[in-house]
């Protein structure tokens, strides 16, 4: 078992083709003001150029580590670096994705005032050149387990988890990468009820037209199993939570 280090944030980024986005991501870690971290990206099987701007970095940047796997998917890429973390404190930023420069001070901050295993904060969105599209997503205040059944008000680039109390929770592959984030910020929540929310706007997710969130009539029937099937929700409670969730995507991306 690796020693888990106090105070250290253990940034898990599973990779796959990101060349064209990994170096901001990077550059947005490094960026940081709070500089007790460290970096775990973690390629699943990348054909591009990835794997070369990663070890360049390394090279400079001492803090990150690169992990390479077969693919087999984002959850079993995350899982590979939480399994190889040191932190006490556990982050997943996808390799498109940003973070603000005071994102990990204010966040580790909001986790010992609240005394709190899990925070998320706000976010905005951002397209392909960088350039802030649609509205920020404002989170709310907290929320609870209950809430969580409903849809997923942790945005995943958002979420801090302090594993202090409970240690390592992980992704759950049986998912195939499909609403396995969700899964796995229930689970969190579920260990106290609550997660607490930074009103402030700390982060960056990339809205890409062929992403998965650009893609929800594709993911219409995934949703709903997710309920029936991983929440064991009845039929009827499965169809209103998808329908709940397919208007607060609307509202969030938009046609995007």
């Amino acid at each position: 078992m690796l020693f888990v280090v106090e105070d250290l944030v253990s940034i898990i980024t599973p990779c796959y083709n990101g060349g064209k986005y990994i170096a901001e991501t990077i550059d947005s870690v490094i960026a940081q003001s709070y500089s007790r971290w460290e970096m775990i990206i973690v390629d699943d099987g990348s054909t591009d150029n990835s794997g070369e701007i990663v070890r360049q970095y390394m090279a400079k940047e001492p803090r990150i580590r690169f992990l390479q796997q077969k693919n087999a998917g984002s959850a079993a890429a995350r899982n590979n670096g939480i399994r190889n973390a040191n932190g006490r404190f556990i982050a997943l930023l996808d390799a498109d994705d940003l973070w603000d420069p005071q994102f990990l001070a204010e966040q580790t901050a909001l986790l010992k005032e609240k005394n709190a295993v899990c925070v998320y904060s706000s976010y905005r969105c951002i397209d392909e050149h960088s350039r802030e599209i649609l509205r920020p997503v404002l989170c709310r205040p907290q929320v609870t387990t209950k809430q969580m059944m409903v849809t997923n008000y942790i945005g995943c680039l958002s979420g801090l988890y302090d594993s202090a109390k409970y240690g390592k929770i992980y992704l759950r592959e049986s998912l195939k990468s499909i609403r396995d984030d969700y899964a796995y910020w229930l689970d969190i929540v579920k260990l106290e009820n609550i997660a607490y929310g930074n009103p402030k706007i700390l982060a960056s997710y990339r809205v890409l037209a062929n992403s998965t969130t650009g893609n929800k009539k594709k993911l219409i029937g995934k949703q709903y199993q997710f309920y029936r099937q991983y929440l064991q929700l009845s039929p009827m409670r499965s169809l209103v939570n998808t329908l709940r969730w397919g208007i607060n995507g609307l509202k969030k991306y938009g046609g995007v």
